[in-house]
């Protein structure tokens, strides 16, 4: 295609602009380097710089410490110092199969350090000190670039995702940053659309995780909805807003489970298919094999769990704002009376056909005020809007954010 002198010198522009865009995100977004890992100490009396010689092994399954330092001229009396030095900072006989331990020798092949990654985040040193051993954790020096996603659905987000080349996690990290307002089973249509700023760690070279969304649109049935993080600078929490400074989390989120069929709608009158009668249905009928799991759809306190007669296995959770939610039928119930639960994140139980049912579902219900609520039509209330003092900054990131999400299109259009 042919650009016109007019159309080149806004790409050009765009082009500019955009770069400039990304590079100030990267300056302003990329983590300060973790603290050097302590360096192995030499050998008294060596003559001149001695390189320490790196060696790397794959825990295997069934494998201890003490199968790997046997190999590396470790008596049992000095595995079991270094087991008792290091204990108060992390216990070695919790080594998992898989992860990757990390010795440096000296040239006479005497182990100088350990390190051994706690979790994805952190790593415990070891190294020599005296005849025994000190540790210390330390953040594991991830390398944060910032990456860029966009996409058309035609099936499902996860399809999506891995046609672009990304997991599925990531994929499932953003259906549930807009799961407060888009039910992805009910709502989404074949044409709808997505963009996403977002993270990926990398540590030496090799990505290993996926860091923090930036910013993301999706667009569902010709509805637009965005999100842009956000993080305070004196408390350094963070959430996601809308374009406006309203939170994308609301008192609750649009389902219970993240994909599931819907098999009856909330209703005065139903025909009931077991009694045959006329009567009203006051929930919603979510279709999922047995054992799906089910989650809380907002933060509150169990009020029951255990069997109700017709409804089977049942959870009723006590919210604010004189909310109260039902999940019927279940197969499993992982809650009792008491417990405190999170909204879309705490599993309650999982999908069943237990009490008056024709197969396996979840009969979802909302009270609000001891009226029964129709769950897919309620409009529920964003939570926590911004705080007004940082609203020139939170504009200031937006417009950041947006020249990042419309970047790719100045070339390839929409």
């Amino acid at each position: 295609m042919i650009l016109s002198r007019k159309k080149v010198a806004a790409a050009a522009t765009g082009a500019a602009v955009f770069a400039a865009a990304v590079a100030g995100l990267l300056i302003f977004k990329k983590k300060p380097p973790a603290p050097p890992a302590a360096e192995p100490k030499e050998i008294a009396g060596a003559a001149g710089v001695s390189v320490p010689k790196i060696s790397d092994e794959v825990i295997r399954r069934g494998e201890t410490l003490s199968d790997i330092l046997k190999h590396y001229h470790f008596s049992a009396g000095d595995i079991d110092r270094l087991k008792d030095d290091v204990k108060p900072v992390f216990n070695l006989n919790r080594i998992i199969a898989g992860r990757r331990l990390r010795l440096a020798q000296d040239p006479g092949g005497r182990v100088l350090s350990i390190e051994y990654p706690v979790d994805e985040k952190r790593c415990v040193i070891v190294t020599r000190a005296g005849d025994g051993f000190e540790a210390a954790i330390k953040d594991l020096p991830y390398e944060i670039r910032t990456a860029f996603i966009w996409g058309t659905i035609e099936s499902h987000p996860i399809q999506a995702f891995a046609e672009k080349g990304e997991q599925q996690v990531l994929a499932i990290r953003m259906t549930d940053l807009f799961a407060w307002d888009i039910d992805f089973y009910t709502e989404l249509r074949a044409g709808d659309s997505f963009r996403m700023v977002y993270e990926k760690k990398y540590l030496e070279g090799r990505f290993v995780d996926y860091g923090e969304i930036l910013a993301a649109e999706f667009v569902c049935q010709a509805r637009e909805f965005y999100a842009y993080r956000f993080e305070y600078p004196d408390t350094k929490k963070a959430d996601h807003f809308d374009r406006e400074g309203k939170s994308v989390r609301k008192e609750f989120l649009r389902s219970p489970l993240p994909y599931a069929r819907i098999t009856s709608r909330f209703s005065f009158s139903r025909l009931h298919p077991i009694r045959k009668v006329y009567r009203a249905h006051y929930g919603v009928d979510y279709a999922a094999p047995v054992g799906t799991p089910v989650q809380a759809t907002a933060d509150g306190v169990v009020l029951s769990a255990g069997w109700n007669g017709a409804s089977g296995r049942m959870v009723r959770i006590r919210h604010k704002n004189s909310y109260e939610t039902m999940y019927l039928h279940l197969q499993r119930i992982y809650v009792k009376e008491g417990d405190r639960v999170t909204g879309g994140s705490t599993i309650i139980g999982t999908v069943g056909s237990s009490g008056e049912s024709t197969g396996p579902h979840l009969d979802y219900r909302i009270k609000q005020g001891g009226s029964y609520v129709n769950p897919l039509s309620w409009k529920f209330q964003p939570v926590a809007p911004l705080r007004p003092e940082f609203k020139d900054a939170f504009k200031t990131e937006v417009e950041k954010y947006d020249l990042l999400l419309e970047g790719p299109y100045l070339f390839v259009g929409r």
